[in-house]
């Protein structure tokens, strides 16, 4: 009985193209508000931090390019390394605080990071999966 279970479940494509486009969507929604409303907020946490301005854009590839490339299962290792570095950054640089911290509704502070961030390495392992737009496995 719970190996026909197990069997009807079993779809590890379908399981892969779920999380990336739980991880990429999710994603791709920060990015987008970056791009509506500008990066100046990130400009000045840099800048707080004595880092040049311009790395502000590179939250664009972290949040926009890679997410979409996630999305599609394009270069999907690349693209999900490239988030989780992006969360890494996020953590270091407004998250570290509040590592051991609970929001008012009694979450993790950070949980938002580190789901991406885990999500992220989990699809850098997983890979794409078949439901790809390129038929290449190497590109996917």
């Amino acid at each position: 009985m719970i190996g026909a279970f197990n069997r009807w479940l079993s779809h590890e494509d379908a399981g892969k193209l779920l999380l990336r486009l739980t991880v990429g969507g999710l994603m791709l929604f920060h990015g987008i508000s970056k791009l509506l409303t500008g990066a100046s907020g990130v400009k000045a946490m840099l800048a707080s931090y004595g880092l040049p301005e311009f790395i502000a854009y590179g939250t664009i590839l972290g949040e926009v390019v890679a997410p979409i490339l996630i999305i599609l299962g394009i270069l999907t290792r690349p693209a999900a390394l490239l988030v989780a570095f992006t969360m890494l950054v996020a953590w270091l640089m407004v998250g570290m605080d509040k590592t051991f911290v609970l929001d008012k509704t009694g979450a993790w502070a950070i949980e938002s990071v580190v789901y991406f961030f885990v999500g992220s390495i989990a699809l850098a392992l997983l890979g794409a999966g078949k439901y790809s737009l390129v038929k290449n496995p190497n590109w996917r």
